[in-house]
């Protein structure tokens, strides 16, 4: 859902009820994934930082829970998310199928890992 957010709490009040909860779920897994996490909406949409540089964007859609973007990884990870990987850098997690939250966590964790590594934080 598109729109002008001044927070993620706004983003994720302006969802519907049953979207809001997964959204909520999303955001703690992922905050807790990243140490010193913290986040602001960005293009839209909420996003989790480090020291200010973006590390995951997450977007309610109609019909899916989109995250932003993909990080590689080795054959194994890439197994695992292949079901949703919509393009190179989009993974989409249909809202009439379970949330895996326990990959997001781990495709945030791999998205801090490499921020890390960049020299964000």
């Amino acid at each position: 859902m598109a729109g002008n957010f001044d927070t993620v709490d706004d983003y994720i009040a302006a969802q519907p009820g049953d979207v809001q909860e997964i959204l909520r779920e999303l955001r703690r897994r992922a905050l807790s994934a990243v140490p010193g996490a913290g986040e602001r909406i960005s293009y839209g949409i909420p996003t989790i930082t480090v020291n200010g540089h973006y590390v995951l964007y997450f977007a309610a859609w109609k019909h899916h829970i989109s995250v932003y973007p993909v990080p590689g990884g080795d054959a194994e990870f890439e197994q695992e998310i292949a079901p949703y990987r919509a393009a190179k850098g989009t993974l989409k997690f249909p809202l009439a199928k379970p949330i895996p939250y326990e990959l997001i966590e781990k495709v945030a964790t791999v998205l801090a890992e490499r921020e890390r590594q960049r020299g964000g934080y």
